[in-house]
């Protein structure tokens, strides 16, 4: 039998390192040193198919703190499936390392790695850290998927938030399989609007609060990120007669955060995924007593896709996310079929 002509893929050059088609290799990106000189390193995990195919890298803890898509990404690249892979793998599954370190957010220098892109080599920590990643992760890549969670002492329902203009772009996000997809503008030094100038297509995925792991949000984000590879051909289609089809996603282009009318102690009287109408009571707030008690009624129709954690609040604090879409009832069928899943 002749042998095949068909030329090797070529290889994928990330840094320093050279990753022939075929292989799998972790590796180490030098970010910066810690004070007393102790390197920082970016890890990756690249896998590099012999077939032709996308791009797609898969980011975690951009935000330090946001820990649930770490646990994705430990998943994802355990999957079997990864033997049948059609182009190149990126995961990242702590980008910002120094917040990671630290249970925190930020950087040390208090800046959100999130405002700081695309960076450049010779601006601040974030903006370097920033600068290294588009360089060597983003812009190597044709599609990204950027996990997330709530931020301290918020809880966020699974959701795909995604600048909607664009219909390819769209339509990642329904495949993703959540039902909540918001149209989130882009936002001056976000990655997604660093990659979008550079023409990839991304998403980012909602799930969860910092410092939390939460096992359904776990799952959604990790059937998202399968889904979206087996859409762009990363992945062969399930095939199986006994796969549940995943819930129909609803796209959202208005979103509104109640805040609190009074301090005091904030107690929730529903709950993320929950459908609210105009005049009902969402929360109520008391004084440490329990009296004086102040109930924050919804202001318009919806579905709850995010609150507050904790029962201490300020005036003007924001307690309840609220998301309109045009029909709320398949909205919260979605959710509930969503939860059943789990």
């Amino acid at each position: 039998m002749a042998r095949s002509t068909k030329p090797m893929r070529a290889a994928f050059r990330i840094g320093k390192q050279r990753i022939e088609a075929g292989e799998r290799r972790r590796l180490q990106l030098e970010v910066a040193s810690l004070y007393d000189y102790t390197p920082l390193y970016l890890p990756v995990e690249v896998i590099h198919s012999r077939r032709e195919g996308p791009a797609l890298f898969v980011s975690a803890a951009i935000h330090g703190d946001e820990l649930n898509g770490v646990e994705i990404i430990q998943r994802l690249l355990a999957r079997p499936a990864l033997s049948r892979l059609r182009g190149t793998l990126i995961a990242v599954p702590v980008v910002n390392i120094f917040g990671f370190n630290d249970k925190s957010r930020y950087l040390p220098d208090r800046r959100d790695l999130n405002r700081c892109f695309p960076g450049s080599p010779g601006g601040s920590l974030g903006s370097r850290l920033a600068r290294l990643f588009m360089k060597e992760i983003v812009q190597r890549c044709s599609h990204g998927i950027d996990l997330h969670t709530g931020a301290v002492h918020r809880t966020n329902l699974p959701q795909v938030r995604a600048s909607l203009d664009d219909p390819e772009t769209e339509e990642l996000a329904k495949v993703f399989g959540v039902p909540v997809v918001i149209h989130s503008r882009l936002r001056d030094g976000s990655l997604r609007e660093a990659a979008r100038k550079k023409g990839i297509r991304s998403l980012l995925f909602e799930g969860g609060e910092a410092l939390r792991l939460d096992e359904g949000v776990i799952r959604a984000g990790l059937a998202g990120c399968l889904a979206v590879m087996r859409h762009i051909g990363m992945l062969p289609q399930l095939r199986s007669a006994r796969t549940k089809a995943p819930p129909e996603a609803f796209v959202s282009r208005e979103s509104f955060w109640v805040r609190a009318p009074h301090s005091g102690l904030f107690k929730l009287l529903k709950a993320a995924g929950d459908r609210v109408t105009k005049g009902e009571p969402l929360a109520r707030i008391t004084d440490a007593f329990g009296g004086q008690e102040k109930l924050v009624e919804c202001p318009e129709d919806g579905i709850i896709i995010g609150h507050a954690t904790i029962p201490p609040v300020n005036r003007g604090d924001a307690i309840v996310h609220i998301a309109g879409f045009r029909n709320l009832g398949r909205v919260k069928r979605a959710i509930d079929l969503m939860e059943e899943l789990d």
